[in-house]
């Protein structure tokens, strides 16, 4: 196949469902993918979604018991050597100077479970995601979805191809490495922030989470619907439109509406909003809704969503003819670059051993420090959470990245400062033509462009991609939509959570139980993922061609992508995990368990390590007995008996842990005031250009005049612009408080 990616060789030896993923996306762009089993592959591939994640591969036929000969005459040749089995690893400058050499370990350099496997459910109870999905009961919830391990795929993809990026300045690969740790960081970035100055664990908000105005409801016919009025705009036209606007006006409040967040407050404005809703059909409030402009979802089966015509309309639906498995339909490909798309051509080929010729890689200049893609700029016009991660996501990576807000500044920038870090802001009054024209100015030198608008925004603020190509011919726009290009929904606003309620995603977890609004903003989280691999493969194609392009995604074809495994269809296929209230893991043994002082969660699944457990002085049935043990040391019996398990943490543990501190997963960081606080840091680790800093988010317009500046604009042109309120500027953000949104 062809594809902006059609000059790169990967070979892959990873087993799991992260390395899967990665090679995909590589191979849906164009890039030859080779997989060589060894004898170190010890996960079968019969997990349905392999049927997707294996597509645009081929597989050497080969004896594992060669595989290290195959590898050793495949590597001169290749650009990168995916492993996720620490023993794959290989000498760099041996094998080849340009290689670029991707490692995804289950965890870190050391997995605290034993055998050190992948597990999505081991992750999420270590990291501390399970202990903060809300549930009924204060305890941690077993994810149904492997989604940490998608997304640490799509990243992992991402970092890969930035460091392509820097190797065509340098000449030179590196050792890159993206562990479950690091997805599980970005998965909980705005969810894992430590303050030791209100460390105060909230009691239970039920499975609809701590916000009356971004939760599902149950109306008068019994079917759910999600409400996505999460700023002030939706808030208050959603109470204008349920009757009950004087919440607004109640001294418990004050005037603020964050207030509804406090745990003194939640349970009232929920027990109002719920009478209302309760009170009618969900037709009827979805019409009023709708016609409100409010963000608004029904909550529907999985089941359904790949047949949604939505979903067809966006080319989210594929189909292809499996020689194993028949007739294959599955989520197609989410990010669509229309300078250079991707393409879906055929399920994988066994193939004899291939002539990989090697292409000479020049060293150029030292690699420059602080990320692989130091030296790009990127201009993020994102807002509340999609737009800014992806933004984030490349200042990680070392682009130098600028938030463009209006005067008034983005409205989730206090709640969501995390998906901010690593900018700098300027405020705009982008519908002056003056300033346009200053913008204008900062595309001439930009390489990126970022935006999550609504259809039709780009075009009447007149910065669209046509407009802005004839400024700057080599710029790259990206933009993300709730609905994508095309099909029934696609003026609709959309938010992460309707689209899980919309897509499945919340009747799944719930099982027969209600349906759970997922903690994880992961159709959000994902595509800014997603968004930072395009831009990487954007680049990639215009260092070769010279030509910059337009890409654009879609939270619902995201929520497509992040369910391939579920969604994923052929004759005779096992059915897709479910979950319910408070879900506890998908069987006995392979399961969360209460301890005297906390919550395990256990993952014996095979038959050996169910036998050797049962046997064991814990018995056919253990839990009894954990009740009556400390968590750590039920935990070190069960390493003694080869059973895989971890620790359910809270997320104020996480900042105890030795190697999350060491390797920065977990950082402590500054405000201006100079108290601390911990965040996630780290999301990546390069071994020649990897960051060392701590990333804060930027005040409103704080670096407005420097940035105008190195524009070229005269020092008279930027006082004229501030005098005339086209630009503010400002101080550093406060970050007085870090109050949870979901």
């Amino acid at each position: 196949m062809t594809g902006p990616l059609d000059d790169l060789y990967v070979l892959d030896t990873t087993s799991g469902v992260a390395g899967a993923v990665a090679t995909m996306l590589l191979g849906d762009f164009g890039a030859t993918v080779l997989r060589v089993e060894s004898g170190l592959q010890d996960q079968p591939r019969d997990n349905p979604g392999f049927a997707m994640w294996d597509r645009n591969k081929s597989v050497l036929a080969n004896d594992p018991g060669t595989a290290q000969n195959e590898i050793d005459r495949l590597l001169p040749g290749t650009d990168i050597y995916v492993y996720d089995h620490p023993d794959a690893a290989i000498d760099i400058a041996d094998a080849n100077p340009g290689l670029v050499q991707l490692y995804l370990p289950a965890y870190l350099d050391e997995c605290p479970w034993f055998g050190g496997a992948e597990s999505n459910e081991l992750l999420s109870a270590a990291l501390g995601i399970s202990m903060r999905q809300s549930s009924f009961e204060d305890r941690p919830v077993d994810p149904v979805y492997p989604h940490i391990l998608y997304i640490q795929g799509i990243w992992a993809a991402a970092c890969a191809m930035s460091a392509i990026a820097q190797r065509a300045q340098s000449g030179r690969g590196q050792m890159v490495t993206v562990g479950g740790a690091h997805a599980a960081a970005i998965a909980g970035c705005a969810t894992s922030i430590v303050d030791p100055t209100q460390n105060v664990v909230a009691p239970p908000a039920g499975p609809g989470g701590p916000n009356a105005t971004y939760t599902r409801y149950e109306c008068a016919d019994g079917r759910w619907l999600f409400l996505g009025a999460l700023t002030p705009k939706f808030q208050l036209a959603t109470f204008a439109l349920l009757e009950i606007t004087d919440i607004v006006q109640d001294p418990r409040l004050g005037g603020d509406l964050d207030a509804m967040l406090l745990v003194s407050n939640r349970a009232w404005v929920r027990e109002r909003v719920t009478a209302r809703f309760a009170a009618e059909s969900r037709d009827h409030w979805l019409t009023l809704l709708m016609q409100a402009d409010v963000p608004a979802g029904p909550i529907e089966s999985r089941e359904d969503w790949l047949d949604h015509p939505q979903v067809e309309a966006i080319g989210m639906r594929v189909h292809l003819d499996d020689p194993r498995r028949g007739p294959v339909t599955m989520p197609g490909i989410p990010l669509n670059l229309t300078g250079s798309p991707g393409a879906v051509n055929g399920p994988i080929q066994t193939v004899e051993m291939p002539d990989w010729q090697s292409t000479p890689k020049l060293a150029a200049k030292a690699p420059a420090p602080g990320g692989p893609l130091s030296g790009f700029r990127v201009l993020d016009l994102g807002t509340v959470l999609a737009g800014p991660l992806a933004g984030s996501l490349l200042a990680e990576l070392g682009a130098d990245v600028v938030k463009v807000e209006p005067l008034t500044g983005d409205p989730f920038r206090t709640k969501g400062f995390m998906y901010n870090r690593g900018m700098r802001s300027i405020a705009i009054n982008l519908r002056e033509s003056a300033g346009r024209a200053a913008f204008y100015d900062l595309v001439r030198g930009a390489d990126v462009v970022i935006d999550n608008f609504r259809p039709g925004v780009l075009d009447r603020l007149q910065i669209d991609y046509d407009r802005l190509k004839d400024i700057n011919s080599r710029i790259i726009t990206l933009s993300f939509t709730g609905y994508g290009e095309g099909g029934p929904l696609s003026a609709m606003p959309g938010f992460d959570p309707v689209l899980q309620g919309l897509s499945g995603m919340m009747r799944a977890q719930g099982g027969d139980g209600e349906p759970v609004f997922l903690t994880m903003a992961v159709n959000d989280i994902t595509s800014a993922a997603l968004g930072a691999f395009g831009v990487a493969v954007a680049l990639h194609h215009r260092e070769r061609t010279g030509d910059g392009q337009r890409i654009w995604g879609s939270l619902a074809g995201t929520s497509a992508f992040m369910q391939s495994g579920e969604l994923t269809r052929f004759a005779g296929r096992p059915p897709a995990r479910t979950g319910g209230n408070d879900f506890n893991g998908p069987a006995p043994l392979d399961q969360l368990y209460q301890t005297a002082d906390g919550w395990i969660r256990v993952q014996a699944a095979t038959a050996s390590q169910q036998e050797i457990l049962t046997q064991s002085k814990f018995g056919q049935d253990p839990a009894a007995v954990f009740m009556g043990m400390q968590r750590d040391e039920v935990l070190a019996e069960l390493q003694t008996l080869t059973i895989p398990a971890a620790a359910a943490r809270q997320v104020a543990e996480l900042v105890d842990d030795e190697q999350l501190r060491r390797l920065d997963i977990i950082q402590e960081q500054s405000r201006p005031s100079g108290i601390a606080y911990y965040a996630p840091g780290r999301l990546a680790s390069f071994s020649t250009t990897g960051r060392s800093d701590a990333m804060s988010p930027p005040g409103l317009g704080e670096h407005s005049v420097e940035l105008l500046r190195e524009a070229g604009l005269e020092q008279s042109q930027i006082d004229e612009l501030i005098s005339s309120g086209i630009i503010v500027t400002g101080d550093p953000m406060a970050l007085d408080n870090f109050l949870s949104y979901r």
